[in-house]
């Protein structure tokens, strides 16, 4: 169980990078020498992580004809289609549940972590609950802090509405059981993570390590230069 199928949701339109994504879809966009999405799998692999599942929309066609089966990259690849409509992203959980099996990891298509899988998978196993969310402490301040965790457990996540208790922000990597999106008929997955805390079954893990992203021109430049950083020490 600490070998988890990862589903990274990687369908969105990637509006923020414009005019670099009206063409290619985020995953494919050049970072460091390569598409994010080859950095992104170097990376799960390095922690064993080899069943891969994309849910992919905008322009995942080409997503595919790049990596295939991902034998090239030392993983697993199958993928899960929204269609023609955007699903969000817990209706593209729930579409490729027949992928995932009874457990999973959730990455988002555009999050670079540089974390403990395994024992985050160990933990979210060992937790019994529905689902486990990382988290680390906002610090820094630059965003509105949007979890209240306490005593490895996740009492409260809402994005829009946050309360005095919140002092930490959603780090980007989730795991569930699925029965908890089987039943779920919502499309975004905040959405159902903030109804699992409220009823107790979210599990937390706390993380200290800097988080990296390409959601944004700022983001994707910052992991631009730690990655040619780390490549230039090797």
């Amino acid at each position: 169980m600490s070998n988890l199928p990862v589903a990274i949701l990687a369908g969105g339109l990637a509006t923020r990078l414009r005019p670099i994504t009206h063409t290619i879809p985020k995953a494919l966009v050049p970072v460091a020498g390569a598409p994010f999405l080859t950095h992104q799998l170097k990376l799960l692999a390095s922690h064993d992580l080899r069943d891969i599942v994309l849910c992919i929309g905008h322009l995942g066609g080409q997503i595919e004809a790049a990596y295939g089966n991902g034998e090239a990259h030392g993983v697993k690849i199958r993928y899960s289609y929204d269609g023609p409509n955007l699903r969000g992203t817990a209706g593209a959980l729930r579409q490729a549940l027949p992928l995932l099996g009874d457990a999973f990891l959730v990455l988002y298509g555009d999050s670079y972590l540089e974390i403990d899988y395994r024992a985050i998978s160990k933990k979210f196993v060992e937790s019994n609950t529905l689902a486990l969310m990382t988290v680390m402490e906002n610090s820094r301040g630059t965003e509105a802090s949007n979890v209240w965790f306490e005593n490895q457990q996740v009492l409260a996540y809402n994005k829009k509405q946050p309360r005095p208790e919140m002092r930490h922000i959603d780090y980007g990597l989730s795991a569930y059981r699925a029965e908890c999106l089987a039943g779920y008929e919502g499309s975004d997955l905040s959405d159902l993570q903030g109804a699992l805390a409220e009823r107790g079954a979210m599990a937390g893990f706390e993380v200290t390590i800097p988080y990296h992203e390409i959601g944004s021109p700022g983001g994707l430049k910052a992991l631009e230069d730690h990655l040619w950083s780390q490549q230039s020490r090797l």
